[in-house]
């Protein structure tokens, strides 16, 4: 027999109330934790269809019930279901989104070249100081498990972790409940050793597995993807007599091409917390050493969730700064515009 909506929400938080607390529970512990709106009455009668299904037992001692193998599994079963679900969900979505984004932010790129008569740059929107949202551990074979880490920004990272033993599903879902639990919304600066010493102390044998876990949250949350850099507007350089120079011009074209120097910058711009408005570059104040001859105007955009990119200009020290500031605060603005459309 198939449970329904109520009897599954009743099993759930039987279930979440005993690995939490260890003691068996009652209809005045579901009545508290669910938002049902059932009398204990009709919660006792749910819970003994619950256990005459044999999806919970009551132990002799107590009058609350306990969860059985059968209602474990089926707690363990459509848990793993919601999380996979959720995750291939969010990497469809994020395949999807990913190729409108980087038509939108190429284009972005041309008219603020032909806005602005100069070279430009722009950044995709990158993770800046990244949060866990969940992570999920499930079973490959006896000896591996598969951590899947989704964090800031719906990135997600899978890692392969070698066991010593086999795990059982109550330990599994025990471990992932005690992980969740404790690191969600943090941040690598939030989860601090004495944090990490006790969910070690609570996973006992598998305090090691703990510990894995741990490095490879952190390893995600630290992460630098590749940073996707568009350009336009090369070009324009040579309409300027003082960077047209062959070797002036050279040195520029390359860095363009060769985008290192450019994620450089942006990196930097993009690592200072308060660095969201303009920032103007001239001359020798340049980061990158092949503009110093040139005047670098750039300002970070932000669309929420920690997502941050940058867009910049790169024209020549007597550019037109009024009109540079100007096209890049209306552009830092539609930014958001862009992106707001790109998630529909």
């Amino acid at each position: 027999m198939e449970l329904d909506e109520r009897k599954l929400k009743i099993l759930q938080t039987v279930i979440q109330n005993y690995l939490e607390t260890g003691e068996p529970v009652g209809s005045r512990t579901i009545s508290k934790a669910t938002d049902l709106n059932l009398s204990s009455a009709t919660i006792r009668n749910e819970m003994a269809d619950l256990e005459e299904m044999g999806y919970i037992v009551q132990p002799h001692t107590s009058a609350g019930r306990i969860p059985s193998d059968k209602g474990y599994r089926l707690y363990v079963d459509h848990l793993m279901q919601e999380k996979e679900k959720e995750v291939e969900d969010l990497k469809s979505e994020l395949l999807e989104k990913s190729d409108r984004m980087d038509q939108l932010l190429k284009q972005a790129a041309k008219v603020l070249a032909n806005e602005t008569n100069y070279a430009s740059i722009i950044s995709a929107p990158a993770v800046h100081h990244n949060k866990l949202k969940f992570l999920q551990l499930s079973r490959v074979n006896e000896h591996q498990l598969l951590a899947v880490i989704v964090v800031e920004g719906n990135l997600i990272r899978n890692k392969l972790l070698n066991l010593d033993g086999e795990i059982d599903d109550e330990t599994l879902l025990k471990l992932n409940m005690l992980l969740n639990t404790n690191l969600n919304g943090l941040s690598i600066d939030e989860i601090n050793l004495g944090m990490i010493s006790a969910m070690k102390e609570k996973a006992g044998i598998h305090s090691t597995l703990i510990s894995q876990v741990i490095d490879e949250v952190a390893e995600s949350i630290k992460a630098d993807d590749d940073l996707e850099i568009y350009t336009s507007g090369t070009n324009n350089i040579f309409r300027y007599p003082e960077l047209a120079d062959g070797k002036n011009a050279s040195e520029i074209i390359s860095t363009f091409e060769e985008k290192q120097e450019l994620t450089d910058l942006v990196q930097g711009t993009l690592q200072s917390e308060n660095n969201t408005g303009i920032q103007v570059y001239i001359g020798a104040e340049s980061p990158i050493a092949n503009m110093r001859d040139c005047s670098v105007v750039t300002a970070t955009y932000e669309l929420g969730d920690g997502m941050r990119g940058t867009i910049g200009v790169v024209g020549p020290k007597r550019m037109d700064y009024k009109k540079v500031v100007s096209t890049l605060k209306a552009m830092k603005s539609e930014m958001d515009k862009l992106y707001q459309g790109n998630q529909k």
